[in-house]
């Protein structure tokens, strides 16, 4: 018997799957890594794992602890679900913009979750900073500090890129990702590069974020005015992003992303969130810059259920003129 201990050794060792329809489409090997299995829902359970399990071992978080983090949801609900097993007190500084089914499952997973307006970095209202200056005045406490605490970056090279590497008998061509803290396009594209300097490691940019212009020019500078994508994109380079070995990157708007996660939904059976529109778009397109025969692999972040009263609703897409083609007439709105 194969069995685990607990919520954390539930984390990983999600299979790889073979998305047939995109395959069939470009003639390449189209590979989605599904995060959307762990036990939290997305690819953050792996980080939040490694941040509570480092801040552990350095004596930074001890029993009856408080985990305090800025997040835009997913890392939250995987604090969450690993701080329940520990049993630390979790607060959330989350935007205020994030999709409705976050805050739930946040405060059923019964997290304390304090929205705060959306605005950028340099503030000092910024949620991440917020995050940062409350976990100092709370003892025995600790600021997961997700987009620069490089344990997050770990967890991927220590996981997530020997797992795909170990999946593909090492016979892969390019790992496409988008990225939002950059701990897993960095942590898995470093250990890959590791295995086979010639993987090419691509990052994948919404509109309005700034990273596709730094991988291209070297500093980040936004373009496009904004983007239905949640926790990924960003306008700095994070502690766990520099230095990455990205040799690209593919900008994807949001009418591909909503296409995408449609296509992925009615061709392969997959209900999944933007991240993965952005992901599959991108992985596409880079399939066919390289041509058929080609293996890429990409990450199925999360699934759809926290985007539903959005991402799949009729009367929200089409406010935001990205109602897809054939979407079904009696397709009924969230709420």
């Amino acid at each position: 018997m194969k069995i685990r201990e607990g919520v954390f050794g539930a984390v990983g060792d999600t299979p790889l799957i073979r998305l047939q329809w995109f395959s069939e489409l470009t003639g390449c090997n189209l590979l989605g890594k599904a995060e959307f299995m762990n036990p939290g829902g997305s690819v953050k359970d792996r980080a939040a794992k490694y941040i509570l399990l480092d801040a552990e071992a350095r004596g930074l978080l001890t029993a009856g602890g408080t985990v305090v983090e800025g997040t835009a949801g997913n890392t939250g609900i995987g604090l969450a679900h690993m701080c329940n097993a520990r049993g630390y007190r979790l607060i959330i500084i989350i935007p205020e913009t994030q999709s409705p089914e976050k805050f739930e499952i946040l405060r059923i997973l019964g997290a304390d979750v304090r929205p705060v307006k959306a605005v950028p970095y340099k503030d000092p209202n910024n949620f991440q900073k917020i995050a940062g200056r409350l976990a100092e005045e709370i003892d025995n406490a600790i600021w997961a500090n997700q987009f620069d605490n490089v344990a997050n970056r770990r967890a991927h090279f220590e996981t997530t890129g020997p797992e795909i590497w170990e999946q593909t008998d090492g016979e892969l061509h390019a790992f496409v990702a988008a990225t939002g803290t950059g701990g897993t396009l960095a942590g898995t594209a470093e250990y890959l590069k590791s295995k086979n300097p010639d993987v090419q490691c691509v990052l994948a940019d919404p509109s309005g974020s700034g990273l596709y212009h730094y991988i291209l020019h070297g500093e980040p500078k936004v373009i496009g005015g904004g983007s239905i994508t949640e926790g990924i994109g960003s306008t700095r380079v994070t502690e766990n992003l520099k230095g990455a070995p990205i040799d690209g990157a593919v900008r994807i708007e949001d009418e591909e992303c909503v296409r995408t996660v449609y296509e992925l939904l009615h061709k392969e059976g997959l209900f999944l969130g933007s991240s993965c529109g952005i992901n599959v778009a991108a992985a596409v397109q880079l399939a066919k810059q390289l041509g058929p025969g080609h293996t890429i692999v990409t990450i199925l972040c999360d699934g759809g259920k926290i985007y539903q009263s959005r991402l799949f609703n009729r009367e929200w897409l089409a406010e935001k003129g990205l109602l897809p083609e054939g979407f079904p007439a009696e397709a009924a709105a969230a709420g």
